[in-house]
């Protein structure tokens, strides 16, 4: 049987040699430290000397790689998000060692340069070898060959996302479905650049949707058979009726020769940090929790007091910047300087949020309308508030009053709500959760303009509620705090 890389094998080798790589960018950067002083001498007490900044640095850059999502397969298949990570990896570490320098000094001396030593030199090494990372594993050879289980609209929308985010890392074989003719083919619609597997479409272009067809192979009784003949490491089982007792004979011989059985509905989570919502239907009971996080009392507290802390810190910092603000805000456009709207809490209770204005007055004036990309409502100085997200910072006395918290779904307008929830399954589940300022949908997800967009946008917030934890609310605001750092707000 034909063995080739998971994902998480994928992962395990990018953090691998960057790790090799920082240790030794590290050690570089302090051999510079130490020969730009005469009374340094590069030698084994140096380095025993400076082993807590060589621990300190080398996990500091894992760490906000980490957060950056340099160790995402998918991500790490694609050279502009690649390059943007380890920008804005660097501009982490940056920022954390100038924190660690203003509140130690003058008690702990840094060896300064020692940090912009290792950022430019780490984001030269890592991007030459995320470059042979790039051409070496986007080559057939690793490519990881599957068979979907079941041709059903669950399949295909697997099959879709496979095609369209990670066809260098999987090949799709075909389908196995019983309710199906044999040596049919099934066409699905892949947009933009992932529509590249030669041996199911032609040329690629980017912004185009081409038609993929994959052949149905065949039935639950020669799927044994063509997993060994295809020499396939991995099925992915999308049926959403109930197995029958063929199917499950030929999964369980799979498993005796070592095949791999993945969920449709966990695969599409780790491919793209959504839901798969098509699979839920009747069974949502199973792809959701019915307690969220926020029922652990130890979670409860934990993320309160954290919210309580960083709604203090962070009125700390806007209260002092808040005059010139007001003032660059009224200049631009005269009006109020601050902006209130009702929103929708957890459990569907309306509360007031609280915004910088960063549109022209009576933006809206007969009904609710979405903010769009480009809106020519949006004022010059509004346009650079939401770039650095600072229009956003009044919600941290909602943060204070209990109404939201630092991390969670962005709150929806009641006017939006009713139509959402008429219109898109389970999107109510969204409310199980206290609303916050930053969240999960918003980094990785644009603007909301229509019934489709919202409900993908949705994937994301219930792929939040299902994983909330302490940890991912962690990550959610340091990739938040680097899409700020980049000018990455909207």
């Amino acid at each position: 049987m034909r063995r080739s890389l998971k994902l998480s094998d994928r992962k395990y080798i990018l953090l691998l040699i960057d790790l090799l790589i920082i240790l030794c960018t590290t050690l570089f950067s302090l051999w510079i430290h130490a020969r730009g002083l005469e009374s340094l001498t590069f030698n084994l007490p140096y380095l025993i000397a400076h082993s807590g900044w060589l621990v300190l640095l080398s996990l500091l850059w894992i760490i906000a790689a980490y957060i950056s999502g340099l160790y995402d397969p998918m991500q790490s298949l694609a050279r502009e998000k690649t390059i943007l990570s380890l920008i804005q990896s660097g501009l982490i570490v940056i920022f954390v060692y100038l924190l660690i320098f203003f509140y130690t000094a003058p008690t702990i001396i840094l060896p300064r340069g020692i940090v912009v030593y290792q950022v430019i030199s780490g984001f030269f090494l890592i991007g030459v070898w995320r470059f042979i990372y790039l051409q070496l594993f986007s080559s057939s050879r690793f490519m990881r060959k599957v068979i979907i289980v079941g041709a059903n609209e669950v399949g295909k929308q697997i099959a879709k996302v496979i095609l369209e985010t990670s066809s260098p890392q999987y090949l799709i074989v075909g389908f196995m479905d019983d309710k199906q003719e044999n040596n049919s083919n099934v066409s699905i619609m892949v947009a933009g650049e992932g529509a590249n597997q030669v041996n199911h479409t032609g040329a690629k272009e980017k912004d185009r949707t081409f038609q993929v067809d994959i052949p149905i192979i065949g039935g639950s009784e020669q799927l044994v058979s063509l997993a060994v003949e295809h020499e396939v490491p991995e099925l992915i089982l999308a049926l959403t009726y109930d197995i029958s007792a063929d199917t499950t004979r030929s999964l369980m011989g799979c498993l005796e020769l070592g095949i791999d059985i993945t969920l449709a509905a966990d695969l599409y989570e780790k491919l793209t940090g959504r839901v798969l919502s098509g699979s839920m239907g009747e069974n949502w009971l199973i792809s959701l929790p019915l307690d969220s996080a926020e029922t652990s009392v130890f979670y409860s507290v934990a993320s309160r007091l954290f919210d309580i802390f960083s709604a203090l810190l962070g009125l700390s910092i806007l209260l002092p910047l808040f005059p010139f603000i007001a003032l660059a805000i009224y200049l631009d456009s005269p009006g109020p300087i601050l902006y209130e709207q009702n929103r929708i809490g957890k459990g569907g209770k309306i509360f007031t949020i609280y915004k910088l204005r960063t549109m022209i007055p009576e933006a809206e004036t007969f009904r609710a309308i979405r903010a769009q990309v480009k809106d020519p409502r949006i004022t010059r100085v509004g346009r650079i508030l939401r770039k650095i997200r600072l229009d956003e910072m009044p919600q941290l006395y909602n943060i204070l009053k209990g109404e939201m918290s630092a991390v969670g779904p962005r709150p929806e307008r009641p006017e939006h709500i009713i139509e959402m929830e008429q219109k898109i399954p389970f999107h109510r589940l969204r409310n199980a959760v206290k609303p916050g300022m930053a969240g999960w949908a918003v980094l990785n997800f644009g603007y909301v303009d229509d019934i489709e967009s919202a409900s993908i946008r949705l994937e994301y917030d219930l792929y939040y509620v299902k994983h909330q934890s302490l940890m991912l609310d962690f990550v959610i605001l340091l990739r938040t705090f680097g899409q700020i750092l980049l000018l990455r707000g909207r």
